[in-house]
């Protein structure tokens, strides 16, 4: 799920070594933590937010075999 992730956020950036994504599960749910270059947030949400809303539909719907929820954090 990282490799989707950030797969899909280097071709929407300038700075494609910024990106770090971190995995935190809990009990019910597994939160991916997405961090960008401070200049790349702009173009990772997009406007009002379309382009983050995309980003986890696709995450969402590639979802894994484990029955717990997944939930993209963007910062």
């Amino acid at each position: 799920m990282k490799a989707l992730i950030e797969t899909i956020v280097t071709q929407l950036v300038d700075y494609p070594d910024d990106i770090v994504v971190t995995e935190t599960e809990e009990d019910a749910k597994v939160v991916y933590h997405l961090t960008v270059n401070q200049n790349d947030v702009g173009k990772v949400i997009g406007k009002n937010g379309r382009i983050a809303k995309a980003i986890r539909t696709v995450v969402y719907a590639a979802k894994s075999d484990t029955n717990k929820r997944i939930y993209l954090d963007i910062m």
